[in-house]
């Protein structure tokens, strides 16, 4: 059974309602992922949507991520939250570029700190270079994206271990 618009729908409402803050089912070679996320600029994110999955084991995979089997599994969600690192999303679809220009060095790099509003990246869209600014200040600590890469609207681009 594919899952349909309406399936993703019914999962994204039930998750809302819980504090899972990300779950990925993956059947084959579809995966199917849910992200919700504190930053508003960053809603809630579901990708690719045509999955071979049957609904009860959608409900299966929302038990154990919620923890009603009895077992705990930790995710990358989970590290996430244990450090409280702070995600860096697109705001846009768009081109990503780590510098300035394609001659000069990037704008930021793994272990550099960085203060809030300060420009992290750029994504191009249309033709536009839309810089990205940091919403808190701490230290970069993953760069999720390559240079010229194509992003998503959403998409984790950084992840920032912020200011104590």
């Amino acid at each position: 059974m594919e899952f349909s618009l309406e399936q993703v729908r019914e999962l994204v409402t039930i998750l809302n309602k819980t504090d899972i803050t990300e779950l990925t089912l993956e059947s084959g070679d579809v995966r199917l992922s849910i992200r919700k996320s504190e930053n508003r600029f960053a809603p809630t994110v579901v990708q690719p949507v045509p999955i071979a999955m049957s609904a009860n084991s959608v409900v299966a995979a929302i038990d154990h991520a919620s923890g009603n089997t009895g077992t705990h599994t930790t995710t990358i969600a989970d590290s996430i939250h244990a450090k409280k690192l702070v995600e860096i999303t697109s705001p846009m679809v768009g081109t990503f570029y780590r510098s300035p220009a394609p001659d000069e060095s990037p704008f930021v790099e793994i272990g550099d700190t960085i203060k809030k509003g300060s420009t992290v990246c750029i994504i191009e869209a249309m033709k536009l270079m839309n810089e990205i600014d940091a919403e808190s200040g701490g230290k970069i600590v993953e760069i999720l994206v390559e240079n010229n890469q194509p992003v998503e609207y959403g998409q984790v681009l950084m992840r920032v271990e912020p200011n104590q």
